[in-house]
């Protein structure tokens, strides 16, 4: 009889998790935005503390935070569409190179002929459609100006949904945390709990602001390297290395798979190789050296976990999934204390010795 409680106590968790998945999926154009917002507002609680330091309104802090996550996002189209641009304008010769080395490397390895002429006519027709600009190809690959007319109430829309949410949650991030405490805990615990969210807050605003150092470190060297190499557009290489960098492992693959098209178009022969496997090296370094030894041990997040976390928002609701999936999972993890707090640590470790 036991047995048969536990199994149906797990079959409502089942039931309920794919319940809320559900929901989720169905209200992404409402909830996404908001928890965007959320998420955005706890990274930049910095500024909104800073302000309230100085004696002034918490209006100050949620008006900077707003703004400067609004020209991120400005910057972010601005850096992002030359570069998009431009590969889709050298596309028709990466595919023609990719398709002469198919071709070359057929005649080399006669073993796997069958294979690369699969390949080789797997790219044929794509390459062609380049050339004619679309006339018979998918033009629905690319969205023209009708499309964007149609999605810009939505845009738009949703625009002013992470608009307002921002603000009023940098305006009222006080009361939000004292009424959680207040209905999610016990009385003898509220005032602990508020202040387990302000700590959750202020480690993961730290984190992310390392990281953003880390990451510009990452950017600059990237940029260098790409104009030492002759890359056109390197400075524009090195801000989406900067950029990109946020949405850990997907983000570096996308990049490396965009500098592998750069190449091809950009250079030839051996030199094609140079810009993914210097941006490659240099991911690495920043990965396995740089980013532990500026963020520590204890705010290392567990590889398969931080996976499927990305995995699981990009299906959810896309790449906005993805962006947020990692700052909520650090916000859970430390408020949960499974990320434990280094000075706590060390101060454990002294009194041990």
């Amino acid at each position: 009889m036991h047995r048969l409680e536990t199994l149906s106590r797990i079959a409502l968790i089942v039931i309920a998790v794919i319940a809320v998945v559900a929901a989720l999926s169905q209200v992404e154009s409402l909830l996404a935005p908001v928890v965007l917002a959320l998420v955005v507002g706890i990274v930049l609680s910095p500024i909104s503390d800073a302000w309230e330091k100085r004696g002034l309104s918490p209006v100050w802090g949620a008006l900077t935070s707003l703004v400067i996550s609004l020209m991120i996002a400005v910057l972010l189209v601005l850096v992002i569409q030359p570069v998009v641009a431009e590969l889709m304008r050298q596309a028709p010769k990466v595919m023609d190179d990719m398709r002469s080395t198919i071709i070359h490397m057929r005649h080399m390895f006669q073993g796997i002929q069958d294979a690369s002429k699969e390949v080789s006519d797997a790219i044929t027709p794509a390459a062609d459609a380049a050339k004619d600009g679309g006339g018979n190809g998918d033009k629905s690959a690319v969205p023209d100006a009708k499309d964007l007319v149609m999605l810009a109430p939505a845009i738009i829309a949703q625009g002013l949904i992470y608009v307002g949410a921002l603000f009023f949650f940098q305006l009222s991030r006080g009361e939000i945390y004292n009424w959680i405490a207040k209905h999610l805990a016990e009385p003898s615990n509220r005032g602990a709990t508020a202040a387990r969210l302000r700590k959750a807050e202020t480690r993961v605003s730290r984190y992310f602001l390392t990281i953003t150092v880390v990451n510009g470190g990452l950017g600059l060297a990237v940029g260098v390297a790409m104009q030492l190499i002759g890359l056109p557009n390197a400075p524009l290489w090195g801000l989406v290395a900067f950029l990109i960098n946020y949405i850990l492992y997907l983000g570096p693959a996308a990049l490396i798979i965009a500098l592998v098209f750069a190449g091809v178009a950009t250079f030839d022969g051996i030199r094609v190789i140079l810009p993914p496997l210097i941006y490659v090296m240099l991911n690495a370094t920043e990965a396995q050296f740089v980013t532990p030894a500026a963020i520590g041990r204890q705010m290392r997040l567990n590889p398969l976990l931080v996976f499927l976390s990305l995995t699981f928002g990009i299906w959810l609701w896309g790449p906005l999934g993805g962006i947020v999936a990692i700052p909520l999972l650090l916000w859970a993890l430390v408020l949960t204390d499974s990320l434990p707090d280094p000075k706590s640590e060390a101060e454990q470790k002294l009194e041990t010795n």
